[in-house]
């Protein structure tokens, strides 16, 4: 993992920068002392040290101090030294060290013409240097060029595992954005779900209350048994908004304390819509009602609150904007659908509102895999026409 620099101390972001040349320096020194053994203690026969020779030899190990920035150019300096020392016979290395490094360095970080082109110079080279030599054995022509292949192979299996750390890095990166993203999509389709909670929760038991407070003064005069009642519906209708919303603020608590979408409120489902259909009769003087067809069948959790809600909303917006007097619920099963149909009298389209309300419906339609179409009735008035699937039976489905 990398640190950024702005978290390091002063002292240790200069010293990152210089560790490649102290650790390349180190290098070079350990290769200028492995080349010298041999002139310090020559075998019998040798050519004797000369200060000519030390310097070919330090050409040949200085140069590597520089192998990370400018490879290529270390490379070429060091292919000249090496077969001039050889040459020269002061006296010619046992083992070529910096080559077998700038071998490893090019193969590992330069591009394919150039390692390869360096491989085949140096192979070439020690092949026509070893034949101007006397003396040469066989195994010695092996032993040099399998040294130059094993720091290429070296330095290729080096490159190759850097590119796969690297892949490596980059997945482990567009997995964390990905995940980021896919967290961030839940989020936002966890707000707008319950956006639309609190909207149809609000909408309908303000206008329910809107509806009670604006009858309340005529009833007073009139008839005030009936307008207790008429207070009564207004509180309760409060309280029970109070109470949802309190459910809904406890899982928005609980959510943030634990980081993790915790249990959700208790949600309305289709056996409450005949409780619905009266709380709307009872509370406003509409004459809902509810017709059922057809055999009921299981629905998805989801599916049921939407179910739900989308004929709360189309009674809110009955209520809040049509000015009808009545208002039909039809709820017909199929095989692998629901129909659920909301019809009024009222003034139709033109009154009909196209905010949240509808936009509401809609999402909850297409969230559940089904859809939504809302207009004018044939016989005048509005009406909001939704189908979802049913609840998939695999065991029937297999046989």
């Amino acid at each position: 993992m990398k640190i950024p620099r702005s978290l390091l101390p002063p002292a240790l972001t200069r010293w990152r920068p210089a560790t490649p040349y102290v650790l390349d320096a180190a290098l070079a020194a350990l290769v200028l002392f492995a080349v010298s053994l041999q002139w310090m203690f020559p075998d019998e026969g040798d050519d004797p040290l000369s200060w000519q020779g030390w310097l070919l030899g330090a050409a040949t190990a200085v140069p590597l101090i520089w192998r990370r920035r400018t490879p290529c150019a270390t490379a070429c300096a060091v292919s000249l030294a090496t077969p001039a020392q050889a040459l020269y016979h002061a006296p010619p290395p046992d083992v070529m060290y910096g080559g077998m490094v700038v071998l490893y360095t090019m193969a590992a970080r330069t591009r394919p013409w150039q390692r390869r082109l360096m491989l085949t110079g140096w192979i070439l080279g020690v092949v026509i240097t070893m034949q101007h030599q006397s003396n040469q054995e066989p195994f010695e022509y092996a032993f040099h060029l399998m040294g130059l292949v094993s720091a290429y192979a070296l330095g290729v299996l080096t490159r190759v595992q850097r590119a796969y750390t690297a892949e490596l890095e980059d997945r482990a990166g567009r997995l964390e954005r990905e995940r980021a993203a896919d967290t961030a999509r839940a989020r936002a389709e966890e707000r707008a779900r319950i956006a639309r909670d609190m909207h149809d929760i609000l909408a309908h038991a303000v206008s329910l209350m809107v509806v009670q407070a604006e009858a309340g003064p005529v009833v007073v005069r009139k008839d005030p048994d009936r307008a207790e009642a008429t207070f009564d519906t207004i509180a309760s209708t409060g309280r029970e908004a109070m109470a949802q919303l309190r459910r809904i603020l406890g899982v928005l608590k609980e959510e943030a304390s634990t980081g993790e979408a915790g249990s959700r409120l208790p949600q309305p489902s289709v056996t409450a819509l005949p409780e619905l259909v009266r709380q709307v009769r009872r509370s406003t003087g509409l004459h809902a009602e509810l017709r059922t067809s057809g055999t009921p069948r299981p629905l998805s959790s989801d599916t049921e609150v939407a179910a739900y809600r989308v004929v709360q909303e189309a009674l809110t917006n009955t209520v809040k904007h049509a000015r009808a007097s009545r208002a039909l619920v039809e709820l017909d099963w199929a095989d692998d659908h629901v129909s659920l149909t909301v019809t009024d009298d009222g003034r139709g389209p033109s009154a009909g509102p196209g905010g949240h309300g509808l936009i509401g419906i809609r999402e909850r339609a297409v969230a559940c895999g089904g859809s939504a179409e809302t207009g004018g009735a044939p016989g005048g008035g509005f009406r909001v026409a939704v189908r979802l699937p049913v609840a998939v039976d695999r065991e029937g489905a297999l046989g």
